[in-house]
């Protein structure tokens, strides 16, 4: 099973634990909760989503080039109510999210919001284990919101 569970939320941004077989992966920065989407600026909703690999987006090139040893399509999140093209990937702050949840070691509030730092390096680390969950049919991603006050 993996498991995004969202833990805090920022002025403009949501910080969440990844969990893939019921082990912390890594944390993973979004952008806000908002009852009502806005296109590139809204996380994804609660729910339960399939997981697959996009060898065809644009991303797809750059990490192709950047992980060419690991990289065997971009980790999608499909299915998504009003939502297409939702990859996993690198970034730091929520400005870089466009809707995508993306990879982080650590975590900082700063100025009422949520960044992640050593993108690359927890993308490289839970890259092989969310494609192992794939190609072994643990597809599934579930979205939950458990906000600390």
């Amino acid at each position: 099973m993996i498991t995004i569970v969202r833990t805090a939320q920022g002025k403009n941004s949501t910080l969440s634990h990844l969990y893939i077989n019921g082990r912390f992966a890594c944390y993973l920065l979004e952008d806000r909760i908002r009852d009502h989407k806005i296109a590139g600026i809204t996380c994804i909703p609660e729910g339960t989503y399939l997981l697959k690999l996009n060898k065809l987006a644009g991303m797809n090139a750059t990490y192709a080039g950047r992980y060419a040893k690991l990289h065997e399509g971009m980790v999608e999140i499909a299915g998504i109510p009003n939502f297409s093209l939702v990859f996993i990937h690198i970034g730091n702050y929520h400005t870089q999210t466009a809707g995508c949840p993306l990879t982080g070691s650590y975590w900082q509030l700063v100025d009422g919001d949520y960044r992640v730092l050593h993108s690359a390096a927890a993308y490289k680390e839970v890259y092989p284990m969310l494609l192992q969950a794939i190609k072994a049919g643990n597809d599934q991603v579930q979205v939950i919101n458990k906000l600390i006050k």
